[in-house]
């Protein structure tokens, strides 16, 4: 199929650190590729694939400094995409509902995967002012606020199974990994591993809009001496990163899209401790992969049971559930059943 892969722009693909989104639009442009698709991917200038890369920006608008309105280049980027719809058989959007209307009004199939959260009151509106826009969901969770709205499938993320590998390294910490922001519950994560009498390292960056959270909540925490802050790591350190943690701490306070990190810290063999919140009863097994808990209280007895667990099971579940692979076969599937409509029924708005 000829698809076209719409990234983002806001980091490159795959990124150079923190990223999420963009992450996952690199590991399923790769794997179509490697199943033999014609993939354009459309993204930042620095962004690295296999496929055709269309630079919308010479670099992740997060990295330039000279770009102070951030939408621009998205907007253009839908302009540009619209004057080749012919040229593919479907494309593939990642940008929220920024494609909506430009792409309801003309007959090449598309969809929308939504990578965020979905329950905030602004959110609720302008989904439901497209009620039969195609959309991808990335847990069954995340459609909660929305249900009725036109969801095609839900489609797990999942990571090349060659990347994040075990490392035969000595387990001696518990790890935070992603973004410090109050509903990411790094803080927490503080806590449970004090009163578990371990330490914890947190690998992770710090957005600006949670500079005041990490000033003042996170900043005088470090100060104990069981918690050591790494800061953004990339790719290549995870996995000895990931390895060496008995557990990977995620006390979330949110409806978690996804989790992207809890499959990664899978991928290394390592089980996760979380928060029964969005989408975690459908990533983590309770007593296979992880645990989930309930507060502090719990999670600190979780941490005290993870000799129960068996890190090569967890790395075995990670294979047969969140591999890329099986991403890619997904997506190919909505691909399939989007380009064998009629065009006619694809336009969505008169």
């Amino acid at each position: 199929m000829r698809i076209a892969q719409v990234s983002p722009l806001y980091e490159a693909v795959p990124p150079r650190l923190y990223g999420g989104t963009e992450r996952v639009v690199s590991f399923l442009t790769e794997e179509l590729v490697a199943q033999g698709h014609e993939v354009t991917l459309f993204a930042s200038g620095d962004s690295r694939t296999a496929a055709k890369l269309e630079p919308m920006c010479e670099e992740a608008l997060r990295l330039d400094p000279n770009i102070r309105d951030r939408m621009a280049p998205h907007m253009k980027m839908m302009e540009a995409i619209r004057d080749r719809v012919d040229e593919f058989d479907v494309i593939h959007f990642h940008n929220d509902y920024l494609p909506f209307s430009l792409f309801s009004r003309q007959p090449t199939p598309f969809v929308t995967t939504i990578h965020g959260r979905l329950d905030l009151p602004e959110f609720v509106d302008i989904y439901g002012a497209f009620p039969k826009v195609p959309l991808v969901s990335i847990s069954d969770s995340q459609r909660a606020p929305v249900p009725n709205l036109n969801w095609v499938r839900t489609v797990h993320h999942g990571l090349p199974t060659n990347i994040l590998t075990p490392r035969n390294v000595k387990q001696d910490y518990l790890a935070v990994l992603g973004r410090v922001s109050p509903e990411k519950g790094v803080d927490k994560a503080i806590h449970i591993a004090g009163k578990a009498g371990m330490r914890v390292k947190i690998a992770a960056k710090v957005d600006t809009a949670d500079q005041e959270y990490f000033d003042e909540i996170i900043k005088p925490l470090l100060k104990q001496p069981h918690v050591e802050f790494i800061g953004e790591i990339n790719e290549m350190q995870k996995p000895d990163f990931l390895s060496a943690a008995h557990a990977l701490i995620f006390p979330i306070d949110w409806p978690e899209p996804f989790g992207l990190v809890m499959i990664e810290a899978m991928a290394c063999g390592t089980p996760v401790i979380t928060y029964e919140r969005g989408s975690v009863p459908e990533v983590i097994e309770d007593g296979l992969t992880g645990f989930i808990t309930r507060d502090e209280t719990d999670a600190v007895r979780a941490v005290n049971r993870l000799g129960e667990l068996d890190r090569n099971a967890v790395r075995a579940r990670f294979e047969e559930r969140f591999s890329a692979r099986r991403m890619a076969e997904d997506y190919v599937s909505v691909y399939e059943e989007m380009a064998a409509r009629p065009r006619a029924q694809l336009r969505v708005v008169s």
